[in-house]
């Protein structure tokens, strides 16, 4: 009886070929109907990529239990581009989808009771979402970093991430241009690298990379190219080509941060780094004050030195604007003048006014505000144009920053006494009710507990406000840095008020809004200001022109301070200190200073222990942007470290043509040819004979002999030949005349023969076409062949002019469609 194998029937050999002979694997896939595992594959990349990049969130929110949203958001928008693509969805009609998807789980997530059957939108949903955003917004206003994970700022992290995921995929999938989805994915790290003290951390750059390394990977996997679908380029090869990439990605990744300034303690992506507004201001400099405060090591050191016989308080900005939820500049850009040379009070002081000279060098320390002694009457020496407020005396640019100022204040401060306060009239009549406001929702806490301090103080302002400080500088108060940021009221609203005088611990921010808040809400006009304690004596001292020689104070991120300042008439603005152990309480301040009617009892004066002045030679002020004299030297380490990445970074810059070069040839030649034994499928074309002819060409092109676009392989291979470059026929070079003869036969039977012919290897036969020509080219050539190609440097240089070349077709083709609208639209109108 006769028996047919299974392996040899027609049935078993769909591709055609001759029965008994290997079929193959990877050109199979090209015929395969539907996407395939792309769409899914590319889903799970971004999906990783988005929510490994969320990682450094952990930080700037508090906790873990906004994490879990985060998935449910980032998972469902990824699956439902996914599931549209293998349906063979239109692109746009997968974005729109996509979008669908977002508003549904986000609604269903955060708005369900306000929704149709709790994931379709309605007006109701709008409402809430108005809602989210605001408390999402006075989060971002009011606290600092880590925030409580409240659903308004849980909804926004959500809600963008979201929108992310579509960003990524319409970058990597229709537009194909995977390699740039790395730009959203860094504006996610953006955020901690800014805000946290850690800066992104290891977890969320290594979640980050893992996940941009593996959308490349996905679409060079999936790629339409038949030549890298082929299953030749893949496996051990492509796989080593992808850590390299991976590995040079990284390494620069780590090197590049250290010629970069800014990175004060250790390196990206773990290093601490300055925000662009320095260590303590910004939009609002409520905000990052605590993270300056708990900086392990001083940043943005100021130095000062000053005719004042006391140290002085360095103001930076003004805390005036109080909403009810939070406290904040109000920078009154309609009402600020131009130039400070010449700064006029907005009120009318009486009595004796001190007069001081200051001279400040701002050094590293960078922010759109001026720190400044209070009252200013005129600032010389500053480089780039500023503005003053009339109403709080605050300089600030929005051109320039401090960073490298050196200036010299003249300030002329009223000299406030315990009488002229007592003696202050109440109510005070030439201030704004700006400084006045106190919001409806003021916590009962906060009204009960400012009402009992004060009610022994009867109707003297001054009196309460000397009550209030006393209260809050007793016992029964301790100052932290920690302890708002574990209870969760690290911030300046008046919910973190109310729990600020709940547990009674805290740090400047939270004595000082008490204070003005307590103050305001006794009839007293108040504000904070956000700068500098007096600070410590550097041992030097500085010749300040026409005053003398005075004692150096600096200041850095760990004096950031803020303190209250309070309106009585005649006096202005006055300073107090209710935050215990920080700063100098001034003499009138002091208990043993007031009347007894207005004190129950005694404290003894606090003062700010520094050690007593050095006497030092006088020193001429420097002149501006000069080193100061007697400042501590300039650590080299930081200088070294960058001047060593400069000159890494040079050298792969010189060497990145050369490199692409090789990896560009080895990647071509890397690409092994059918055997024999093959069996390709009707239509599919060996991409190893092309992609070694390419090879030839650009090999040629680099030792002098391109070729155009004109001449056909026969002919080109014939110039070849018969150029100097390649030597002549017959003698040594005999091999590669043979060399190039056999890849231009190659090359044309891949490009016009009908049937696939198996062809040898071609790697050995470049390296002998390459030998020859370096050995006939003079130094010179060879030179510039291995260093600066031709052909490498031509690639190069289409591939920059893409983009302009993009816009040009893009203006070309939107003024043919305007000629031919007008066209058009000529023909149907009718003619006079």
């Amino acid at each position: 009886m006769t028996t047919t194998s299974h392996r040899n029937s027609p049935a078993s050999n769909p591709a055609g070929g001759t029965p008994g002979r290997k079929q193959p694997t990877a050109p199979s896939r090209l015929r395969t109907a539907g996407p395939g595992p792309y769409p899914w594959v590319m889903a799970g990349s971004i999906s990783v990529a988005v929510l490994g990049s969320a990682l450094s969130l952990n930080g700037v929110l508090r906790g873990w239990a906004w994490f879990m949203p985060l998935i449910t958001t980032v998972l469902v928008v990824s699956l439902t581009l996914a599931a549209l693509r293998a349906l063979r969805a239109q692109p746009l009609l997968a974005t729109l989808g996509s979008f669908v998807s977002l508003a549904a789980v986000l609604t269903f997530t955060f708005c369900r009771q306000d929704s149709l059957a709790g994931f379709i939108p309605t007006t109701g949903t709008f409402t809430a979402v108005g809602r989210l955003i605001k408390r999402a917004a006075e989060t971002v206003v009011s606290e600092s970093a880590p925030v409580a994970p409240n659903a308004g700022i849980v909804f926004v992290v959500c809600a963008c991430l979201g929108l992310l995921v579509i960003l990524i995929d319409a970058l990597a999938v229709p537009l194909s241009m995977p390699a740039a989805s790395g730009i959203g994915i860094l504006a996610v790290m953006v955020v901690p690298a800014t805000i946290k003290p850690q800066s992104v951390g290891l977890a969320g750059f290594l979640g980050a990379a893992v996940g941009y390394l593996l959308i490349l990977g996905c679409s060079h996997w999936f790629a339409p190219d038949a030549r890298l679908q082929s299953g030749a380029g893949r496996g051990a090869g492509q796989f080593r080509r992808s850590m390299v990439t991976g590995g040079l990605a990284l390494a620069l990744t780590m090197v590049v941060p250290l010629a970069i300034p800014g990175f004060e303690t250790g390196t990206f992506p773990e290093g601490s780094r300055l925000s662009p507004w320095g260590t303590s201001n910004g939009l609002n400099p409520m905000i990052t004050l605590g993270n300056s405060l708990r900086s392990p090591t001083g940043s943005g050191r100021i130095t000062y030195a000053t005719s004042s016989s006391a140290p002085l308080y360095l103001r930076s900005v003004t805390i005036d604007h109080f909403d009810g939820e939070t406290w904040a500049p109000d920078d009154r850009t309609a009402q600020r003048r131009a130039g400070a040379d010449r700064i006029e009070t907005g009120y009318a002081v009486q009595g004796e006014v001190v007069n001081a000279v200051t001279s400040v060098s701002a050094g590293q320390f960078t922010s759109p505000y001026l720190p400044a002694p209070f009252a200013p009457a005129s600032v010389n020496g500053l480089n780039g144009r500023w503005t003053w407020d009339p109403d709080t005396l605050s300089i600030m640019s929005t051109e320039t920053t401090t960073r490298a100022q050196r200036y010299v204040v003249f300030s002329a401060a009223p000299k406030v006494t315990a009488a002229a306060l007592a003696q202050a009239t109440a109510p005070p009549r030439s201030i704004s009710d700006d400084f006045l406001r106190v919001p409806g929702n003021l916590p009962d806490i906060v009204r009960q507990t400012a009402d009992s301090v004060t009610a022994p103080a009867g109707n003297n302002n001054y009196a309460k406000a000397l009550a209030i400080q006393k209260y809050l500088r007793s016992g029964a108060f301790t100052y932290s840095l920690q302890a708002p940021v574990q209870n969760g009221y690290d911030g300046n609203g008046l919910s973190v008020l109310a729990d600020f005088l709940t547990v009674k611990s805290g740090y400047c921010v939270h004595f000082s809004s008490a204070m003005a808040v307590m103050a305001r809400a006794e009839g007293i006009p108040s504000r904070i200001a956000v700068g500098y304690a007096p600070g410590r004596l550097t041992g030097e001292s500085v010749a300040l022109v026409g005053q003398g020689s005075f004692p150096e104070y600096e200041v850095d991120a760990r004096d950031a301070h803020a303190w209250p300042e309070l309106y009585f008439e005649g006096l202005g603005w006055v300073p107090f200190e209710p935050t215990p152990s920080r700063g100098v309480v001034p003499d009138y301040a002091t208990e043993s200073s007031v009347a007894g009617n207005l004190s129950t009892n005694t404290d003894e004066k606090e003062t700010l222990t520094t050690p007593a002045p050095v006497a030092t030679a006088p020193v001429p002020i420097p002149e501006v942007g000069t080193p100061a004299a007697g400042s501590p030297g300039v650590n080299p380490l930081p200088a070294m470290a960058a001047a060593a990445a400069g000159v890494l970074l040079l050298v792969a810059f010189l060497c990145s043509p050369r490199l692409s070069r090789i990896a560009l040839r080895r990647r071509r030649l890397g690409v092994k040819p059918r055997d024999d034994t093959d069996v390709l499928p009707p239509g599919f074309k060996d991409p190893a004979p092309e992609l070694a002819w390419a090879e030839l060409q650009d090999l040629a092109s680099d030792y002098g002999v391109p070729s155009t676009s004109s001449e056909t392989p026969r002919h080109f291979s014939s110039r070849l030949r018969s150029s100097a470059a390649l030597g002549e026929s017959g003698g040594l070079d005999d091999a590669a005349h043979k060399a190039v003869t056999s890849l231009t036969a190659d090359f044309e039977r891949q490009r016009y023969a009908r049937l696939a012919v198996a062809v040898p290897a071609a790697a050995p036969r470049i390296a002998v076409v390459r030998e020859s020509l370096r050995n006939n080219a003079r130094w010179l050539v060879r030179f510039r062949a291995d260093w600066l190609p031709p052909s490498m440097m031509r690639r190069w240089a289409r591939a920059l002019g893409a983009p302009f070349r993009a816009v040009g077709a893009l203006g070309k083709a939107v003024g043919w469609g305007a000629v031919r609208g007008w066209r058009s639209l000529s023909g149907v109108l009718p003619r006079r």
